[in-house]
């Protein structure tokens, strides 16, 4: 066995084989250790189902990249991977359902995966066997279907040796050790003794300058090993497979056509042809996670005992569905473990606080995402970056505050909402509130339905009267009940005012002798001086967006960063490795990540600095917050009665304003105080989706939607936050990458129930696809939908006339100028 290699892949299923294929084609040489038989873990009893589509932008580039790969894979392998290419019918009971696959249309049509609709006499034409007088319609994907999940393993494991990998079975991983330049894994030869794997005393040692676990079930132990936390613990599934339907027979003897995958999605099951037969795989209520603190030794390629009357619902669903189904007996069953995580989609990329170790963990779609976790995963390991945005399944996503208990309920979750439906605007209620800032309560109290952004609760919009129970009646795939109460908090902050609560800023300190010069060299932008501000970025190796800071200087060596709540230990994974790389360089400094400690209200409107006069205490009271001394882009100490706050003048909705960063213990003092001084004044609590609205009405980009790691900040419009007259990271990737696309903003004339919600395709007038919306909203200013997004720059100019798939239909859209909303910045400058 070789004891020295470039990439060592730990996993034998078919996204370790994946990513072995992938890092073998790149030239990279390359191991795979697997502790029993290749596909002996979750891939072996997996149904080979091959869904293209998916709400999320980068795992549908997966599945679609994996979908194209497999149907080569026998040409270079001389393998067949047992790939069925018989479409993917989607049927749906309700509008509702309709209106959700419109959605997940949109994000195909940015990808560029085909797909048709069908009403349901089409579908019973098509598929006389399909019941379909209570359907609405369905959509059809013809280029999936569903594939041996074995058969493909051993073909990417051959074209993975053809390619100069080797593969090693029987060898389990007992340790890893980082040496400061490469890994040094331990392992020990597995044997089998009485139908169990047992260790023999055979060890080595391989030494590794990169390591990818891709471990499947035993993703808990490896992180254990590992010394880090990531929910990704397997729950249950159940599939059965019935003998054959003498109807279904008959059909393919008359010379018919195998059926598309099946899916009634609110029957909550998909069903496949087997055999002339039929496979029903439920994804029912109530399904357990298993084996949460490692799975046992004595658990190989074992199942867990059926449980029939958990899916019986679904059962008799599918009867319902196809009739003849009904005479049919139980051939075999399953019910197997698969890996799961909180929001259902895989964590794939660098493990948190360590180098050169790289996940692929928490797939419970890995037949599917195998191929393209390979492919992207490859590319970001040799190249600095993937083509497409990976940071949205990004492991560290989920912080270090993720414990089992949690990991077990979410994944509970996520597999009960495999079929709900998937609204756009929904928050899941398991496991929350978790992460509470201390006006909670208070807000709660008056009405805040919440949302969940890295555990922490955030008022998403105020329903007054309304307990906090997320509101479940307000979600839509249109304009839900919560939207008017959005338009009111917008209005209100653009005429009078609004607080809201941005607590779950991340929020760090850093300071010492080298602050200055390493974020000088880490971010693009000037430093500001003592006392100012500025927005800047943290590029990628590849020079695109990594991460978004505001920088409040407050001395000359120390500096306050701010950054998107969402991201918490993205920002501070990444932070703190440059600090330690560099600190060598630019000297002493130290980093401290202040986010629980710091709560922060965003106080904005044309009232805010009335507001802030009646509360504030200084020598000059009438002059503290005026322009003179308290120009916008500055910070300063304040007092707010008893609050010792550090205000920053600058305002995310583009109106005059600060925000308020303030010890989180002296938070709800000032909350109340700031909500008796603006009762006068028109004060009103607004929450996150009026925000977004208004953001987008000043064209500031969002981390997670404009910006990331797929554009450079020049591609985004932000050339006036670059100084290219100084050196940075990744100034030469950026320069060299050029624009191959121009973020830009749009008013819509969209239809009267409904706005874009960040994820639609963009079309010039002749129907030619030239770009995608990242954002979407409505707009108080204009009365109209608006949206965010990238097309091709030679169609950036205010004044181009597009188009935007919303709800199947082409609208009208218009790209305007950059910040339609007050361009000039008279307000957010306003002086008093």
């Amino acid at each position: 066995m070789k004891t020295h290699v470039r990439a060592l892949v730990v996993g034998g299923g078919a996204v370790g084989t994946g990513i072995a294929y992938h890092l073998a084609r790149a030239g990279w040489d390359t191991m795979l250790l697997e502790r029993d038989e290749l596909t002996s873990g979750s891939t072996w009893h997996a149904a080979g189902l091959l869904p293209l589509f998916n709400m999320s932008y980068a795992t549908s580039h997966i599945h679609a990249y994996s979908v194209e790969f497999y149907k080569g894979l026998e040409a270079e392998t001389g393998l067949n991977p047992g790939f069925s290419v018989v479409g993917n019918l989607r049927m749906a009971q309700t509008d509702d359902r309709m209106d959700e696959y419109a959605l997940y249309a949109a994000t195909a049509e940015t990808v560029g995966i085909p797909h048709e609709w069908l009403t349901p006499a089409q579908i019973k034409e098509r598929y006389p066997l399909v019941r379909t007088e209570d359907l609405k319609g369905a959509i059809l994907h013809p280029t999936d279907g569903y594939i041996n999940p074995a058969d493909v393993t051993m073909a990417m494991a051959k074209g993975a040796r053809q390619h100069g990998a080797v593969i090693e079975r029987r060898w389990q991983v007992d340790g890893y050790e980082w040496t400061g330049s490469d890994w040094r894994v331990s392992v020990t030869k597995m044997a089998e003794k009485g139908g169990n794997l047992v260790p023999t005393e055979e060890t080595a040692i391989i030494t590794a300058e990169h390591v990818v676990t891709a471990t499947g079930n035993h993703a808990p132990r490896t992180a254990k090993l590992l010394g880090i936390k990531h929910p990704a613990v397997v729950v249950e599934h159940q599939y059965i497979v019935t003998e054959p339907d003498p109807a279904l027979v008959e059909w393919r003897k008359a010379g018919n056509p195998q059926h598309p995958v099946l899916r009634d999605a609110d029957a909550k099951w998909y069903v496949r042809e087997e055999r002339g037969g039929w496979i029903l795989g439920p994804y029912e209520q109530k399904a357990p996670a298993r084996f949460p603190y490692g799975v046992p030794d004595s658990f190989r390629a074992d199942l867990f005992p059926l449980d029939l009357e958990r899916i019986e619902e679904e059962y008799m669903s599918f009867i319902h569905r196809i009739p003849s189904s009904e005479t049919c007996g139980l051939k075999d069953d399953f019910n197997g473990p698969i890996c799961y995580t909180p929001d259902g989609n895989p964590l794939v990329g660098p493990a948190p606080g360590l180098r050169n170790m790289w996940l692929a963990e928490g797939f419970s779609f890995g037949i599917t995402a195998a191929g393209g976790t390979g492919h992207y995963l490859a590319q970001m390991m040799t190249e600095g970056e993937a083509e497409i945005d990976m940071a949205s399944l990004d492991p560290k996503r989920f912080g270090d505050w993720v414990t089992t208990e949690y990991a077990m309920r979410k994944n509970e979750e996520a597999y009960d909402h495999v079929y709900v439906l998937h609204h756009p605007d929904e928050e899941r209620p398991a496991a929350r509130p978790l992460k509470t800032a201390p006006c909670y309560d208070r807000m709660k109290d008056r009405g805040a339905q919440f949302g969940c952004v890295n555990g922490w609760e955030r008022p998403n919009y105020f329903k007054p009267g309304a307990e906090a129970d997320f509101d479940l009646t307000s979600r839509s795939f249109r304009r839900g009940k919560w939207w008017q109460h959005a338009v009111e908090e917008a209005t209100a902050l653009r005429e009078t005012a609004g607080l809201i609560d941005a607590t779950a800023f991340t929020k760090h300190m850093l300071r010492g002798p080298g602050a200055a010069a390493f974020l000088d060299w880490f971010t693009t932008n000037k430093l500001p001086k003592v006392g100012r501000i500025n927005l800047t970025y943290a590029l990628t190796e590849v020079g695109t967006t990594r991460t978004e800071y505001t920088i409040v200087r407050l001395a000359e060596d120390t500096f306050y960063l701010v950054s998107a709540g969402a991201w918490q230990a993205y920002d501070s994974d990444f932070i703190a490795k440059a600090v330690n790389d560099k600190v060598a360089e630019f000297g002493p400094m130290y980093l401290s990540d202040v986010t629980g400690q710091t709560g922060v209200f965003a106080l904005a409107g044309p009232n805010s600095r009335a507001i802030l006069s009646e509360v504030v205490r200084d020598a000059e009271p009438e002059t503290v917050l005026s322009n003179k001394r308290f120009p916008w882009l500055s910070q300063r100490r304040i007092e707010l009665l008893m609050c010792p706050v550090n205000a920053i003048r600058v305002a995310y909705t583009g109106e005059l304003g600060w925000e308020l960063h303030h010890p989180m213990e002296m938070q709800n003092y000032l909350f109340d105080r700031l909500m008796e001084a603006g009762e006068a004044h028109g004060l009103r609590l607004v929450g996150a989706r009026a925000q977004n609205w208004l953001r987008q009405e000043k064209s500031y980009r969002a981390f997670g939607t404009e910006l990331g790691r797929d554009a450079t900040p020049l591609e985004a419009g932000l050339d006036r936050f670059v100084d290219l007259s100084k050196e940075f990271h990744g100034k030469a990737a950026m320069e060299k990458t050029g624009i191959r696309s121009k973020c830009v903003t749009l008013l819509v004339d969209g239809p009267d129930d409904a706005d874009p919600w960040g994820r639609e395709a963009l079309y010039t007038a002749d129907g030619t696809r030239i770009g995608r919306l990242t954002s979407g909203g409505y707009s108080v200013a204009f009365g109209k939908s608006i949206g965010m997004g990238y097309v091709r720059p030679d169609l950036a100019a205010p004044g181009t006339r597009l188009k935007v798939r919303m709800q199947r239909a082409l609208w009208d859209a218009e790209v305007t100028e950059d910040s339609p909303y007050d361009p000039a910045n008279a307000r957010i400058r306003a002086d008093g």
